[in-house]
């Protein structure tokens, strides 16, 4: 059998000969760090003897699994980054776990593979140790991938979505929906004048550079299912605050916004993979948007909104200033837009 034909079987995840294979030609060969190579069930790695660490675990059953701008692999890649960094945290290793049905491709596992082993670079981070589950066919869509990260985080550091303060300001990373379009457009076949590609992509390093510029950014948050509506929503229920977003500010690539419009979606409330929200005071927000259109990935950085007190007896809440003048209440994604988006 051809290497283009083989496929996952069940012995592959027998504890076997089979499954000792596939670690060593697929999982080795596309990682191959020291702490996996050494075969152990843990990864040991070396951290900091004091201070904090910040964990993370996630688990991506997009389908389809390729789609324009990524794969399920970069996605796994990037989502715990992402997740671990937004505490402030230095992202340092990742693990895999992989739930693999009978029958699916091994040059696809290998690709798969490939793309997360690429986007680790990418990010600087390891992959130390991982775990494989073959079911039967039937049992699963092909595979299913779980990450999780681990960093440390720097003496002085600390975020939360709870330490908003009235007269702070929200900024974003980038265009807005990207993913979500891009996700729907390859699932319903759409076709639009320029194709939309995904977003996906490690932030850690953005979010380095915005902390040197900005030494009391308040809190980063990715804004993924529920896209900026739920983000924002979080942000003022933990700080108990009203945020109000300029709507004309908010970046959105014409294409997105057309696509969202005839499916009836608001750009703010649609998943984004490779986007970053960041709260900073007021005072700091020029530099932090200038450490973010500096870094990759951030090259459409935009200040969005402000942070304000509740009027009395008010309850937490997002508004968005239309471009005439009204405002509209941003409330949180109810149910699943989009199943199965990451």
């Amino acid at each position: 059998m051809s290497a283009s034909t083989e496929t996952v079987l069940l012995g592959h995840g027998s504890g076997g000969q089979m499954m000792k294979r596939i670690i060593d030609d697929v999982f080795l060969a596309a990682y191959g760090s020291p702490e996996l190579a050494a075969g152990n069930d843990a990864g040991v790695a070396t951290l900091p003897p004091t201070g904090r660490i910040a964990l993370s675990t996630d688990s991506f059953v997009v389908t389809p699994h390729t789609f324009p701008g990524g794969d399920i692999g970069r996605l796994a890649v990037c989502g715990t980054v992402n997740d671990v960094a937004t505490s402030g945290a230095h992202v340092r290793y990742l693990s895999c776990g992989f739930i693999l049905e009978e029958g699916f491709p091994l040059a696809d596992l290998r690709r798969i593979c490939a793309s997360m082993a690429a986007t680790a670079r990418e990010a600087g981070v390891a992959i130390i140790t991982g775990d494989t589950k073959v079911v039967e066919r039937g049992s699963a869509d092909g595979i299913y991938i779980n990450t999780a990260g681990v960093g440390e985080v720097p003496e002085g550091i600390e975020l939360s979505g709870s330490s908003c303060t009235p007269g702070d300001v929200v900024l974003v990373s980038g265009t807005l929906g990207d993913h979500g379009i891009a996700i729907m457009s390859q699932r319903e076949g759409l076709a639009f004048s320029t194709e939309i590609t995904s977003d996906a992509a490690p932030l850690n390093h953005l979010i380095a550079a915005v902390l040197e510029a900005a030494p009391h950014t308040r809190c980063f948050r990715d804004p993924t299912r529920g896209g900026l509506a739920s983000t924002l929503n979080e942000f003022a229920s933990a700080s108990h605050v009203m945020i109000e977003v300029d709507e004309e500010r908010v970046p959105v690539r014409p294409d997105v916004q057309a696509a969202c419009a005839m499916l009836g979606y608001d750009p703010l409330q649609v998943a984004n993979e490779g986007k970053m929200v960041a709260v900073v005071p007021a005072d700091e927000a020029e530099a932090a948007l200038a450490a973010m259109r500096d870094a990759r990935y951030g090259e459409q950085a935009a200040i969005i909104g402000t942070v304000h007190e509740l009027a009395e007896d008010a309850l937490p809440s997002v508004r968005v200033r239309t471009p005439w003048g009204a405002t509209r209440v941003l409330d949180m994604l109810v149910g699943e837009q989009l199943p199965r988006i990451c």
